[in-house]
């Protein structure tokens, strides 16, 4: 008798990966790697992992066993930001393609967070306490020291002072009000969870899309928002919208209607119910 075995899909194998029980951990290089295949189907995600190892092997035989975390930072950035010249995409920063992780590592060009996730990657690899910090406009990140902490910029590898940080945070602060204002910086300097980076990659794919009006591609974002944060309703919201958009009715409802299910006060529930309304007539 023949074996017979199915492939996962993109999004099934996304699912996977994210679907983990209450307190286990998120392989976050893998599953941020494999948004990339909702664009690029045939994508190989273990050949870019392999040759992420390969990196952190180089990266590892530079750096003693004894080595201070100071020195270990040190030659992770010159390795990182000098040898490979991984830096920020300022000439395309829009494109999509810097939020897929092989992309990013072919061109050595992303976005702050993208480019976070790899430098994350191998500083854990060498023994850094690294995090990513969801910062409000730029993501950073940031390690722990015996004295301390270094908070750094993923696109340029440029620590920044508190002072800084605070001038960087005041344009946020100034429009969201008094009560933001009265937050301490170090509000904003927690570790992002692997889920909160996920969610925040999504995002900005989410927000490209839907400036293109490429419903298609923004459906399929969607789908991966709402496998990773299933009661994030306005989620379920803006994906109906998007099917809507396609001419995707019945599915546009289905997502308008479990919204308001769990949106009731909100404020744009009367907006959501009226646009229930006219998809009906279709």
């Amino acid at each position: 008798m023949a074996l017979s075995y199915s492939v996962p899909t993109p999004l099934e194998y996304f699912a996977s990966l994210v679907q983990v029980p209450q307190g286990g951990a998120i392989a976050l290089l893998e599953s941020a790697a494999c948004i990339a295949q909702d664009e690029y189907p045939r994508l190989d995600v273990q050949q870019f992992l392999d040759e992420m190892d390969r990196l952190q092997a180089r990266l590892q035989r530079r750096i003693a066993q004894d080595a201070e975390p100071l020195l270990r930072l040190n030659l992770l950035n010159q390795f990182f930001f000098g040898e490979l010249g991984f830096a920020g995409n300022l000439n395309d920063y829009y494109a999509p393609g810097n939020s897929y992780l092989h992309v990013v590592l072919e061109k050595r060009r992303g976005i702050p967070i993208s480019l976070a996730v790899l430098w994350l990657e191998l500083a854990q690899g060498v023994g850094l306490r690294a995090h990513g910090v969801a910062f409000p406009g730029h993501f950073l990140v940031k390690v722990l020291m015996p004295t301390g902490q270094v908070v750094m910029d993923p696109m340029t590898g440029l620590s920044l002072s508190r002072e800084a940080l605070g001038e960087r945070l005041e344009p946020f602060r100034r429009g969201h009000g008094p009560l933001e204002d009265e937050a301490p910086l170090g509000l904003y300097l927690q570790a992002a969870t692997e889920r909160d980076i996920l969610a925040r990659m999504l995002r900005n794919l989410k927000e490209i899309h839907r400036a293109r009006q490429d419903w298609s591609r923004l459906v399929a974002v969607q789908d991966r928002l709402i496998v990773l944060l299933p009661d994030a309703w306005s989620e379920w919201r803006d994906r109906g919208l998007a099917y809507a958009e396609t001419g995707a009715s019945l599915q546009a409802l289905e997502n308008l209607e479990t919204y308001l299910a769990h949106a009731a006060g909100a404020e744009d529930a009367p907006a959501i119910a009226q646009r229930v309304k006219e998809l009906r007539r279709f």
